[in-house]
Formats: C-alpha cells, sequence, structure tokens
C-alpha cells in the first residue's frame, strides 16, 4: 500500500528505511572532498553529489547534507582535536583523513562515540584516535585565550579577531551559535493565506510548525520534509526565509505607491514588499544578475505578484547613472540589501568563513558605500533609505552608515524600534538599529537602517 507524504512525514521512525552508513560515507567524502580539497561551494557541491545519487533514501540525503555542514561548521577545530589524537594524523592520505574528519565532527554533536566509530569503517589505529578526543578537548582548553577562541569558535583569525571586538564577552557564545544547524523558516505570503491558515494547511501536509517569535508572518518548520515538494510551496502560499530577513523587510514599511528593492537578487524581499503593498503601487525590483532576475520573475509568478517591475540595471558607470535617472528622487522607499561578507549566514553557509579575507571584508565595505550613495538619490523629500546586511561585522553595518551621514547632512536615523511597534520593538535590545545573530534572536544575523530624507 502506498504511504502518503503527510502519513510519512507524521510517523518518521515507522516508515523511514535504516541509513545504508556505506553509501552515506561514500556521498559525504565526495561532497566534503568537492568543498576543501577542489574550492567548490558547500550548496552546488551537495547539490551536485546528491543528483547523481539518485539510490539514496530521503534520511540517507537528509544525513549527508547534515554531516558535510556540520564538518564545515567545525573544521579547524575538528583538524586540531585529530593533529592532538591521533599520532600520524598529517600523514595519512586524503581520504582517510576525510572519514576521521567526519567521524570526529559526527562525535562533536553529540553521537556516541561507539556507534561513530562502529559505522564509520575506521581502523583500529583511527577508532583509538576517536577514543583520544577527551584528552585532545581538555588541551584545546589548556591553551592561552587568544589561542583557544579561534580553534574553539572555528573561525580563521582574522575573523575571531573581529568577532572579540565585536561581541566581547560574549564572542564565544555568538560563535558557538555559528556553528549550530539552522532553522528552517518560512514566510507566508499574504497576497494568499495568513501564518495560521497556513500552519493549518501546512499540518494537513504532514508539516508541523511553531509560530516565529519575532515576524507576524513567519513559521518555523518542525518536520524534516522536502519543502519544494509540498502542494503549499508549489500554489505560492509560501516561501522559504529566515525570520531575521522578514524583520529587515519589515523596516520597509512599504506603502503602495513607489519602492525600489535595490538589490533584489532573486526577490526573497521583493516578494515580501509586494505583500505589503497588496499588489498595489509601483515595486521597482533592480539587480545586475539577469539569471536572479529570471528567477524573481518565476516567483512572482508563482506567489501571484503583479506590481514588480524587475529591471536588470549596468554594474556601474555612465550607463547604471542613466538606467537610474527616471527613478531620482520619486521613489518612497528605497531597500538597498547590500552584498556583504555573509558572516551572519555562516551556520548555512559555513564554508564562506574559509574564504572570506581580509582584502574580501574591505571590498565589501568600499562597495557598499558606492551603492548606498548611489540609491540614496532615487529617495524623495521625506522617503526612507533603508539598508541591510546579513553580516555581523560593525565595519559593514555601522561604520557604512557612519560613513554615508557624514556626507549626506540630508539624511537622518529613525530608530528601528519607532517602526516596529511597541510590542516588537523592545524585544530587539537597545540602539537605534536593527542588530540580530543567532546567539541573542536565534535568526541568522542581520543589520538594518532606516535613514529619512529631510523634506
Amino acid at each position: 500500500m502506498r504511504v502518503s507524504p503527510a502519513e510519512r512525514a507524521k510517523n518518521p521512525e515507522r516508515y523511514e528505511r535504516p541509513v545504508r552508513e556505506d553509501l552515506v560515507l561514500q556521498a559525504c567524502l565526495e561532497a566534503y572532498g568537492s568543498v576543501r580539497h577542489e574550492g567548490r561551494l558547500s550548496d552546488r557541491a551537495l547539490d551536485f553529489v546528491l543528483r547523481h545519487k539518485k539510490n539514496l533514501y530521503s534520511n540517507e540525503r537528509r544525513a549527508v547534507a547534515e554531516r558535510v555542514y556540520g564538518l564545515l561548521r567545525r573544521q579547524r577545530t575538528v583538524d586540531f582535536l585529530l593533529s592532538r589524537a591521533h599520532t600520524r594524523f598529517d600523514a595519512l592520505d586524503k581520504t582517510r583523513q576525510d572519514v576521521l574528519r567526519l567521524a570526529t565532527s559526527r562525535v562533536l554533536y553529540g553521537e556516541p562515540l561507539d556507534v561513530v566509530a562502529r559505522t564509520s569503517a575506521l581502523a583500529p589505529a583511527d577508532a583509538a584516535a576517536l577514543g583520544a578526543l577527551p584528552e585532545a578537548a581538555a588541551a584545546l582548553e589548556a591553551l592561552p585565550e587568544r589561542e583557544r577562541f579561534p580553534i574553539a569558535a572555528s573561525l580563521p583569525d582574522f575573523l575571531a579577531d573581529l568577532f572579540r571586538k565585536q561581541f566581547g564577552r560574549d564572542a564565544a557564545r555568538a560563535a558557538e551559535a555559528m556553528n549550530e544547524r539552522a532553522t528552517l523558516t518560512a514566510r507566508a505570503n499574504l497576497l494568499k493565506t495568513d501564518r495560521d491558515t497556513l500552519a493549518k494547511r501546512l499540518k494537513a501536509e504532514g508539516v508541523d510548525t511553531t509560530p516565529t517569535p519575532l515576524s507576524p508572518m513567519g513559521l518555523h518548520l518542525e518536520s524534516r520534509l522536502n519543502v519544494f515538494s509540498l502542494e503549499s510551496f508549489r500554489d505560492g502560499f509560501l516561501e522559504l526565509q529566515d525570520e531575521g530577513s522578514q524583520l529587515l523587510g519589515m523596516l520597509v514599511d512599504a506603502p503602495p505607491t513607489r519602492v525600489v528593492d535595490a538589490c533584489a537578487g532573486a526577490g526573497g524581499k521583493t516578494l515580501q514588499l509586494a505583500a505589503q503593498m497588496k499588489n498595489r503601487g509601483d515595486l521597482h525590483a533592480l539587480d545586475v544578475d539577469e539569471r536572479r532576475m529570471e528567477d524573481l520573475k518565476k516567483r512572482a509568478r508563482r506567489a501571484g505578484v503583479h506590481n514588480v517591475r524587475a529591471q536588470l540595471i549596468p554594474h556601474e558607470g555612465p550607463e547604471a547613472d542613466a538606467a537610474l535617472e527616471p527613478l531620482k528622487g520619486k521613489a518612497d522607499r528605497v531597500l538597498v540589501d547590500a552584498p556583504c561578507s555573509g558572516t551572519g549566514t555562516f551556520r548555512r553557509k559555513p564554508d564562506a568563513r574559509y574564504r572570506l579575507t581580509p582584502e574580501d571584508l574591505e571590498m565589501h565595505v568600499g562597495r557598499q558605500k558606492a551603492l548606498l550613495a548611489r540609491f540614496a538619490m532615487l529617495v524623495k523629500p521625506g522617503g526612507r533609505l533603508i539598508y541591510g546586511t546579513c553580516s555581523v561585522l560593525h565595519a559593514e553595518n555601522e561604520g557604512v552608515i557612519e560613513d554615508f551621514l557624514s556626507k549626506h547632512p540630508d539624511f537622518t536615523v529613525r530608530p528601528v524600534a519607532e517602526l516596529l511597534g511597541p510590542e516588537l520593538g523592545p524585544k530587539l535590545g537597545p540602539g537605534p538599529y536593527l542588530r540580530l545573530a543567532p546567539h541573542t534572536h536565534g535568526t541568522d544575523g542581520f543589520f538594518g537602517a532606516v535613514l529619512v530624507r529631510a523634506k
């Protein structure tokens, strides 16, 4: 008898097949090796491997993704521990090293050591190294704090220094939260439904949810299911969007007049703004990437969005200025969700921390300042400029705002608590800006600022 997806989701233990550890290990080695040894992005490497492993069960696919991402999050910690626990670790071949890395990461995430050793096909000397992990962990704890923190946080040294400056005494807690798996969160498409109705609809499809504590339109998805296969997703009732991203969209407070999403990308916030505008007015979605513009158009059709004007703009130069001229001084709201280091999304893109360099960060800051200045020209007198990033670093956030205000005295900061209301505002912490992080709010790391142009 065929079992429905809803019934399978309600009773996963009853219907899920036992994990074939040999197949999972092989897929993990291929995906992780593609990232670590060939330099591919983690999401693309996993997508490639899993698309070609058609014989894997759904629970095995989840295991592959979780184990690879888990290891990437704690890669520096794992390598330190193995260098202390295994006397010949550096002399082992790459595959044997990676098997040990995957096994060690599973132990760090709480799996029983004997189970991991049995299911990882370890040589006796390698299994003994797992048994020596507690002593290696004690050696890590004994290091001076300045040496220990980057290893324990699994961050490059320069990022560890920035985390310490940013979070102070909370740096260890902030880094630890960045190394945990992120919650899968959906935003109800308010053009088609509300959050409570969507929760009931998802329940009927076998998906348990809990309301997000900050965003009034978000749901955390508790059931482990392929969201893209759900009827609710295919019919445009929801979009996957982190709760922090939803709050940044709420700061736009988009009226049904003229709104610009200046760095629209594939349109996650664009669709949220369209719902805020109730599909009325003009919503201009701008980006330099043609492929992402096409993705936005497809998503808009699924969501039932009709007021978006997607426009591909040149990257820079006179052509870019000419493309923006028709909107100059005419927008009620301009959202600049700027490209950034992505330090707030390390839970979802764990390998990004190892790719980022000080030079990259400097490049991001320069581009952010340039984008904010360029798109500020579109704001009409009395209108608002909303700046956001998915970074937790001062240089990309407050630093960019301070630089902008020093050069644009006709703009002033409006505290975000005033816009988000008396119930939500106090939950977001002190200061005039939106500042979110996994260890404080359970969201990805986000920054948001609202700047008002003088009339």
